[in-house]
């Protein structure tokens, strides 16, 4: 399975809806977003996915009841750290790299996703860390989300411009 990794989307309609795009035609399985959406109404441009989104809040999201309630048609909104399980690999999702280092000599995850830094960060191994950047843009002026194969533990970056 293909997993679709996108963080600080921060309410940029036209790159989530390339987001959303390249998603659906590289057929992701589930979409995690590590935060920062911002408000309820980028749900209209997710609602476009073919795949279920699992994401995490930000630190500049407003209306939560709000995000949960747009949202309850496309997946799951989760405070600010989330754990799960799929195909055998123990993955968690979460927007500040709030203990990030101790996360990773803990050897408990097989995969870290986090956000919050709008920079680029892969770290290849065990376990796999991964920051898509900023899907926005509005800081680096770059626009990028990431796709990981499953199978082989490897992510790739994307450019949505």
């Amino acid at each position: 399975m293909k997993l679709g990794i996108i963080a600080d989307s921060h309410e940029n309609m036209p790159l989530i809806a390339k987001a959303v795009e390249l998603f659906n035609h590289e057929e992701v399985g589930l979409v995690l977003h590590a935060g920062d959406f911002i408000s309820p109404i980028t749900a209209k441009e997710f609602k476009n996915l073919k795949a279920k989104l699992i994401g995490v809040f930000g630190n500049n999201d407003g209306d939560k009841l709000l995000l949960q309630r747009r949202f309850q048609d496309i997946g799951e909104l989760y405070e600010d750290y989330h754990e799960l399980e799929i195909e055998g690999k123990k993955i968690v999702l979460m927007h500040q790299p709030k203990f990030l280092e101790t996360l990773i000599a803990s050897s408990e995850y097989d995969l870290i996703i986090y956000g919050h830094t709008h920079q680029i960060d892969i770290r290849e191994g065990q376990p796999l860390v991964v920051n898509p950047g900023e899907c926005g843009g509005w800081l680096t002026g770059r626009n990028t989300v990431a796709i990981i194969d499953l199978e082989t533990m490897k992510a790739k970056i994307h450019d949505l411009r």
